[in-house]
């Protein structure tokens, strides 16, 4: 059985990531993953420096989701590279690493640096938090800034280059074609939707910034409908990412377009999801008689059959 993928230069041994943000470092989870059997790690994201992030509360349980407002704290690039890449560089899985931040100079900064770099396969560059002030989302819900960054960055480095794009928009294809034609390799779909959770008894948001980024299985039909339109549009990969909780979950995202995908909140309910995701594709591949997980990718049969609503009538 084929489970792999090739992205510009580099093979990844199977198609399921864990998701910015939700896996810290790699190293919180030594002990309690086989990160061997996932396909990658896309790390916390880091800026250029230190951020303490937004103020608590910062988190908050909602129907079938959480809201989170974190806002990107991560300990910058200088401390990343003396005191985590050390163990990711141990790891047998391949290593993106994140990167927010406040300018483009600052993006061009934090990659260049970690372009220098050993044990480091690729990027997924976030123009789409919706949870800080400064970058974030006011890069991502603009098409000619966030085509620029990609740009200034491709010119940096020879690496997979992976756009994180935000569903905040009301066309998240046009940002897709834009990265795609400024030389991004592959585009991540989807950040977290804007959303707000509010205390009726002390009517008060359960949060601090008031509205924060929604994500877990609320949100997995808005993911597969971006998912859907962006590969519709353009040809490169996509890492699908919102509410994968199940292989079954995952494979729907291949099936409408997804070459990867990104396991995000669940690792909070279970750290080894990712692993469980991969063995599960692989083991509904084989149920379907398929040599290669990638004939699964973009399989959809989007035909309407009404034979068996016609046979009632």
């Amino acid at each position: 059985m084929k489970t792999g993928f090739t992205l510009r230069n580099v093979h990844f041994k199977n198609r399921v990531f864990v998701a910015s943000g939700t896996f810290g470092y790699g190293d919180e989870v030594q002990n309690l993953v086989e990160v061997g059997q996932l396909g990658g790690i896309m790390t916390k994201s880091l800026s250029w420096k230190p951020r303490d992030g937004n103020p608590p509360p910062r988190i908050a349980e909602t129907p079938s989701g959480m809201l989170n407002s974190i806002g990107l704290a991560n300990i910058g690039v200088h401390a990343f590279i003396e005191k985590k890449l050390p163990y990711l560089r141990t790891l047998d899985t391949c290593i993106i690493v994140n990167i927010a931040a406040s300018s483009v100079q600052e993006y061009c900064d934090v990659l260049g640096l970690l372009n220098e770099q050993e044990g480091i396969h690729g990027f997924e560059i976030n123009v789409s938090c919706p949870n800080v002030k400064e970058g974030g989302l006011s890069f991502g819900i603009d098409c000619d800034r966030t085509a620029e960054i990609t740009s200034r960055l491709r010119a940096l480095t020879e690496k997979p280059l992976i756009i994180k794009l935000t569903p905040n928009v009301t066309h998240i294809s046009r940002f897709a074609a834009a990265v795609k034609d400024a030389g991004a390799d592959a585009v991540s779909v989807m950040n977290t939707v804007i959303g707000m959770a509010v205390d009726a008894r002390t009517r008060k948001p359960r949060i601090s910034t008031t509205t924060g980024g929604l994500s877990g299985p609320a949100i997995k039909p808005i993911a597969l409908a971006k998912v859907y339109e962006v590969a519709q549009s353009v040809d490169i990969p996509i890492f699908g990412i919102g509410g994968i909780m199940t292989a079954e979950d995952a494979v729907e995202f291949l099936l409408v377009g997804a070459s990867a995908v990104q396991i995000g909140t669940a690792n909070f309910i279970d750290p080894s999801t990712g692993v469980t995701v991969a063995q599960g594709i692989e083991s509904f591949a084989r149920q379907q008689g398929l040599n290669d997980i990638g004939e699964l990718v973009g399989a959809l049969d989007a035909r309407r059959d009404f034979s068996v609503l016609q046979s009632w009538l």
